[in-house]
């Protein structure tokens, strides 16, 4: 399997497993729907605006995309009140007059998300002064509140997030000070392959390497359970952007596996 392949089968499994575990919560006045869109796959949410829930993942995988296919996905977000979602792209699989295939349906081009990948390999040890430890349910709203804050979620959609203690297919790790919740990451493996997200930490807790801590946890946990490999992600990196995320994910021993172009609706 191609390492794009690889990566983009892994982050569908873990967002569906993530949909599901939210979809059975009783609490909560989001509302997060999923719709099949030829080979797409679109997640929408109108009460949350977040571009994490609201995007559109497999365009391309399967057949190179028509233009009929572009326009109904722009419009069934349109028709649900979403004005900004993410349409995934990943160039090499919908053909090479893509950029104005995508121009002509109604989209311009956006940031992009950086793909990483790294297999067995030596792990660092772990120096951060904070506690690393997998967590249960007990701290599943402390984990939803510190992601949520980091990622600029609606307070709304925190169950959302909190939902994810309670599937047997993600695991959950935080950093402590003492009692205090400092940092999460999750982990999400299936079929030998490791899926890396969720890492975020509290404002005051930055700067004791929780996240460089939480990615080798992370690593060695995912490695433990047989994985062959792993992947994670983040924003590609720009001028004038820190990118702390980016530099930590190649300090772990990754490599940059593919820039992932992300399409958003234009004017949006």
């Amino acid at each position: 399997m191609s390492e794009s392949r690889t990566s983009e089968v892994i982050e569908a499994q873990a967002l569906e497993a993530w949909f599901r575990a939210a979809a059975g919560i009783d609490e909560g006045s989001f509302r997060w729907t999923r719709v099949r869109q030829g080979d797409a796959t679109c997640y929408a949410s109108a009460s949350e605006p977040s571009i994490l829930i609201n995007r559109v993942l497999g365009i391309g995988s399967e057949y190179r995309p028509a233009q009929e296919q572009l326009v109904h996905i722009r419009e069934l977000y349109a028709n649900a009140g979403i004005s900004r979602f993410f349409l995934h792209v990943i160039p090499d699989q919908i053909g090479e007059d893509y950029a104005e295939r995508l121009t002509e349906a109604g989209y311009e081009k956006y940031r992009g998300w950086m793909k990483f990948e790294r297999g067995a390999g030596d792990v660092d040890a772990i120096t951060t002064d904070l506690l690393i430890r997998e967590i249960g349910p007990e701290h599943a709203a402390a984990f939803a509140s510190i992601v949520g804050d980091a990622f600029d979620f609606l307070p709304d959609f925190q169950p959302a997030i909190a939902a994810l203690a309670h599937d047997d297919e993600w695991r959950l790790f935080m950093g402590f000070d003492g009692d205090a919740p400092a940092c999460t990451g999750g982990l999400y493996v299936k079929n030998a392959v490791g899926y890396l997200d969720f890492g975020a930490t509290h404002p005051d807790f930055r700067r004791r390497g929780g996240q460089t801590g939480l990615l080798n946890t992370r690593i060695r946990a995912a490695l433990d359970a047989g994985c062959t490999s792993i992947v994670t992600m983040t924003g590609e990196a720009v001028p004038g952007d820190e990118q702390h995320s980016y530099r930590n994910i190649l300090r772990a021993g990754f490599q940059e596996s593919y820039l992932r172009e992300n399409w958003i609706p234009a004017g949006s």
